[in-house]
């Protein structure tokens, strides 16, 4: 599940950054709500709202920390909620990563394409929207307590043999 949610999203990430780039790029914004939401192409260099512009290559490689971590995360991976969570996050790092790896100014400098606009607030892409649920979507589940093993803190678990030579019992 955690691959299928990660894929969506980043396939859907990808084929609306090409459709903004082909159609919308160059182009007046395209009013959805009035002026509250708007798509509007821009490049980011940096990181949220713009920030960092002069470090996009610690964000390539931020980026790609995640993705290993996650890649990593999914053997030991049994919940549902913890896998389509992983997913949005594993999408959405691998979206704009992509944009980081492949698009000007040079490798792993690039600008990521942004084009939904919220009246007083940021630029943001699917891949942005996919790494925000996905975050939201963690905290909730850590929270809850439930563990990416299918687990539950303070739940029902299997009570731990004694040790051979009576240490460690609470008796």
């Amino acid at each position: 599940m955690l691959l299928t949610v990660a894929l969506c999203a980043y396939l859907l990430d990808l084929g609306s950054k090409l459709l903004v780039v082909a159609r919308l790029e160059g182009h007046n914004p395209i009013h959805v709500f009035g002026d509250w939401v708007m798509l509007q192409a821009t490049r980011n260099p940096g990181a949220a709202f713009g920030m960092g512009a002069a470090m996009t290559i610690v964000f390539t490689i931020i980026a790609t920390t995640v993705v290993v971590v996650i890649c990593r995360l999914a053997r030991k991976l049994y919940s549902l909620p913890w896998a389509i969570a992983l997913g949005l996050l594993l999408g959405g790092a691998f979206g704009n990563l992509t944009d980081r790896i492949f698009r000007a100014p040079a490798t792993f400098r690039g600008a990521v394409v942004d084009f939904i606009s919220v009246k007083h607030f940021a630029v943001f892409n699917l891949a942005d929207s996919a790494i925000v649920c996905g975050g939201i979507l963690v905290v909730v589940l850590s929270f809850l307590g439930t563990n990416p093993d299918g687990s539950v803190q303070g739940g029902p678990r299997a009570e731990a043999a004694p040790a051979a030579d009576g240490e460690g019992s609470d008796s």
